[in-house]
């Protein structure tokens, strides 16, 4: 991937987390099954940090 194309693909999982984010506020509100949406957190924060490191290749 390329600088552009890692760049996007760092705004799309952000965007993710937050949706996945609002969706777990809501269900712990109406006292929901919040792991489901914690697992999916835990994977784009994972998904996030790669990302993260590749750009930060891009740029030594």
């Amino acid at each position: 991937m390329n600088e552009k194309q890692l760049q996007d693909k760092l705004d799309e999982l952000k965007s993710d987390y937050v949706r996945i984010q609002g969706d777990l506020d809501k269900l712990e509100y109406v006292r929901g099954r919040v792991s489901s949406a914690e697992e999916q957190l835990i994977r784009l924060e994972g998904e996030i940090a790669e990302v993260h490191r590749q750009l930060d290749a891009f740029n030594r």
